[in-house]
């Protein structure tokens, strides 16, 4: 079954900024095949589980057939268990966004009835909820269905199996005659084919295939992870699987645009591809991927479509997808030709319910994994670069430095503490150690990761936030270059790293505009170009760097003399 944009679908402008709000960016077969059908006003039986995004599928039509004028319900939606029902209604609030005066509001037992009530009262369009307590309000007279115009029951095979046959029934027959009816069921036994006979008409009968998992050498794993707190795992993923080529799906171009700019500023080598990009950028940026000129792809489903890249080491859901066919499109992109790769999903919230459902649906094999440990990411680091000199070492290919270790030496310094010293450098942690390039530093560069202070403001201090304005003049130590103040240092765990990758993320400047970096207990001062230095004052000045807010400023005499 094809897939469609939605604009072809014959929906409103105002659903069409809905679901691009949303990120979808077409319509997902049930999609392509209900909505059309029941806009022209016809009876359907789909035959689709959840996890085939038929939720959009019935709700879409059922908000664009609401009068928002009449403040009566006109749309009932029958849901098996309340935790679907809440499910359902969120997607539709979200749907019917643009469509000023409609509302939604969903009904299921263990929720108070004076809330019930008053939603009810006050003219709500669409209620979404289970049979029990739909019988409830009908028996009460709180829930009128003389306006009804569309009733859908959702999952009607769970319901019969839960024992609501009686229930369904009596609210069927109380409906007006004058009414459009939707089935969707997983399966169809004689019950519902029975009930589809006596209440429907003339019904059009779409089915999708559940499909199952398509790619076998993809090892699954899904992260519980809060929306704000994805940037910090997937950077502690990466970091610890020490992953170099891989696909970053997000759901909308907005939050493509938004991560891309989030990893680059912490040193990693990223680019985007969305459907607001022209068609020579796509193909330049695909280009520079399939020949490994950056790590990894941030992308939306459509733009990535016929993106044929081997090697692929993982791919990360950031967004979960729509569908469970957008799922397995997504993870099919790794552990090709026979090779092995990792499908890595987040989810927050009520989207595990979502997700459970796509497992029902393509019998997908995933697990579930805690996130790692700022001490586990440090300790997997540490191995990698233990292995990488061990390497060195082992295959002979370095030059010998022996002038400047017996200098050293003669000067009493024991040989661990020289090989802990350069070491510190490698890292980026040396008071005044070159910096780093940020787009294509190795794993030992990559800025460290923050902390459960992500987000937080640091307490600012009174050398921090200064007494006056600095004055302006360059005041750098080479020529051509400009020392810049950041009220940042050790004592917010900054390293030089981070400071290179924050100005080349922010700004989109190569690394070459920054020379030497001095660390200091509270602030920083780094070398800029002296083009640049405005520039780069305007676009750091606010940002967070470790959840602390970055003030930046010309560095006067003074500020190169403190400690």
């Amino acid at each position: 079954m094809e897939k469609r944009p939605f604009a072809e679908l014959g929906v409103s402008q105002e659903i069409l900024k809905a679901v691009h709000k949303l990120g979808y960016e077409e319509a997902s077969p049930i999609q392509t095949a209900v909505i059309p059908a029941v806009l022209q006003g016809r009876d359907v039986v789909g035959q689709s589980a959840t996890g085939s995004g038929k939720t959009a599928a019935f709700a879409i039509p059922a908000i664009e057939i609401c009068k928002a004028q009449v403040h009566k319900v006109q749309v009932l939606i029958l849901c098996p268990t309340r935790e679907l029902a809440v499910q359902v209604a969120e997607e539709t609030g979200k749907l019917l966004f643009f469509k000023r005066g409609l509302n939604v509001v969903p009904i299921y037992g263990g929720q108070s009835y004076d809330r019930q009530f008053r939603a009810l009262a006050s003219g709500v369009q669409i209620v979404i909820g289970t049979p029990g307590r739909v019988m409830d309000h009908m028996e009460r007279g709180t829930l009128k269905l003389d306006g009804l115009r569309m009733v859908v029951l959702d999952e009607a095979d769970r319901m019969l199996d839960m024992g609501f046959r009686d229930d369904i029934e009596r609210i069927l027959s109380a409906v007006p005659a004058e009414r459009q009816l939707l089935f969707f069921s997983a399966t169809m036994p004689k019950v519902i084919k029975d009930l589809i006979g006596r209440y429907s008409h003339d019904p059009a009968w779409i089915r999708v295939e559940s499909h199952a998992q398509n790619a076998p050498q993809v090892d699954q794993v899904y992260y519980e992870v809060d929306r704000r707190s994805k940037l910090e795992v997937i950077t502690r993923l990466i970091d610890i699987n020490d992953f170099r080529y891989g696909l970053i799906f997000c759901s909308t171009k907005v939050m493509v645009d938004e991560l891309d700019q989030q990893l680059h500023a912490r040193g990693y080598a990223t680019d985007r591809l969305h459907g607001d990009l022209s068609q020579a950028q796509r193909t330049r940026v695909m280009e520079k991927f399939r020949k490994r000129a950056f790590e990894f792809l941030v992308a939306t489903d459509v733009a990535a479509r016929g993106l044929d890249v081997d090697d692929l080491e993982v791919v990360f859901n950031f967004d979960l997808p729509n569908d469970a066919e957008d799922y397995t499109h997504r993870i099919g992109r790794t552990a090709r030709a026979g090779k092995s790769g990792k499908a890595i999903t987040f989810v927050s919230g009520r989207e595990l319910y979502r997700l459970q459902s796509m497992v029902r649906f393509a019998n997908l094999k995933i697990r579930r994994e805690t996130v790692p440990s700022l001490g586990q990411v440090d300790e997997a680091r540490a191995n990698l670069f233990y292995e990488k000199i061990r390497g060195v070492i082992d295959e002979g290919k370095f030059e010998k430095q022996d002038r400047v270790v017996d200098r050293l030496l003669d000067q009493g310094y024991s040989s661990t503490d020289i090989c802990s010293a350069l070491i510190q450098l490698l890292k980026g942690g040396g008071a005044a150690a070159p910096a780093p390039a940020a787009k294509t530093s190795p794993p030992e560069a990559r800025p460290r990761m923050e902390g459960p202070e992500q987000g937080q403001d640091s307490p600012e201090t009174a050398e921090d936030e200064g007494e006056a304005p600095r004055p302006l003049g360059r005041t750098g130590k080479e020529e051509g270059m400009t020392t810049l103040f950041v009220n940042a240092g050790r004592k917010n765990l900054v390293t030089t790293g981070e400071i290179v990758g924050k100005i080349t993320g922010v700004t989109r400047l190569d690394s070459s505009v920054v020379g030497a970096i001095d660390i200091h207990q509270r602030h920083s001062l780094v070398d800029v170009t002296a083009e640049h230095a405005e520039l780069i004052l305007k676009k750091l000045s606010g940002i967070r760097l470790r959840g602390h807010v970055l003030k930046l400023s010309l560095a006067t005499t003074e500020d190169k003399a403190r400690e």
